[in-house]
C-alpha cells in the first residue's frame, strides 16, 4: 500500500512515490531500472523537505530528485496499491503494524469526506492549498459569534481552532455528526500531504485574536 501514484522524474530516469517508512513518517522511494536499491527520503516534517538516508547513494539519487517527486506527488491523493514493482525491482515491504496502520489511514483516505475537504481546497494546479483552507478557517473564526464569545472567555487557542475547524468540515462535507475523532485522522493526513503545519496561519490569527481582547 503506497500514498501517491508512482511518477516519472525527469532530473533522473527513475520513478517515484510517496510511502510511510517503516521508522515513521511519511518518506520517498525512488526507483531506478538499472539499481536493484532504491533511494530513499524522509520528509521534514518543520521544513517539508527531503532528508535522504544516508545508505541513500547520493550520486543515482541527488537531492534534486527527491525534490521533484515531492513536488510531482503533492496534493495527491491516497489511495491503496499493492507494492510497486519495476522490472526486478521491488518497494520495500511493510511490517505487519504498518501494513495495518495504512489500511486505517487509507480508509479515513477513502471516505467521501476526505475527498469533500480534499477537493475544496485544492488550487487550480491541481495541488492542496494550505492558504485557501487558512484563508477560509480565518474567515469563519472572525465571523462566528460563538467563536468571538470563546476568545472573549479567554479559551485556548487549540479550543477555538477545533470549534472553527469542525464547524466548517461539517459545513462542507454535509455531515453534521462527523467526530472529533475523524477530523482528527483527516487533518493528519492532510498535513502530510505537504508537511509544514496545517493551521499554522489560523492559530498565528488566532493568537492575535485573544491578545486583542485581553
Amino acid at each position: 500500500m503506497i500514498r501517491t501514484d508512482v511518477v516519472k522524474l525527469t532530473v533522473i530516469p527513475a520513478w517515484a512515490y510517496r510511502q510511510k517508512l517503516t521508522a515513521g513518517g511519511s518518506g520517498i522511494i525512488i526507483l531506478r531500472t538499472e539499481n536493484t536499491q532504491p533511494g530513499i527520503a524522509s520528509v521534514s516534517k518543520t521544513s517539508g523537505e527531503p532528508i535522504v538516508s544516508e545508505n541513500t547513494n547520493k550520486k543515482l539519487f541527488p537531492e534534486e530528485a527527491f525534490k521533484e517527486a515531492l513536488a510531482l506527488t503533492a496534493g495527491m491523493p491516497y489511495k491503496k496499491q499493492s507494492g510497486v514493482r519495476l522490472k526486478d525491482i521491488k518497494a520495500p515491504k511493510e511490517t505487519k503494524e504498518e501494513a495495518e496502520a495504512l489500511k486505517k489511514e487509507a480508509d479515513v483516505a477513502g471516505s467521501e469526506e476526505y475527498k469533500c475537504i480534499l477537493s475544496a481546497y485544492t488550487d487550480k494546479s491541481g495541488k492542496f492549498s494550505y492558504d485557501l483552507l487558512n484563508k477560509d478557517l480565518i474567515k469563519l473564526a472572525h465571523s462566528s459569534s460563538i467563536a468571538r464569545k470563546m476568545a472573549a472567555d479567554g479559551e485556548s487557542v487549540a479550543s477555538i481552532r477545533n470549534y472553527v475547524v469542525r464547524t466548517k468540515f461539517r459545513n462542507i462535507t454535509g455531515n453534521e455528526e462527523l467526530s472529533d475523532a475523524s477530523i482528527k485522522k483527516i487533518t493528519a493526513l492532510l498535513d502530510e500531504v505537504n508537511p509544514k503545519g496545517l493551521f499554522k496561519e489560523l492559530n498565528s490569527e488566532l493568537r492575535k485574536k485573544l491578545k486583542d481582547v485581553r
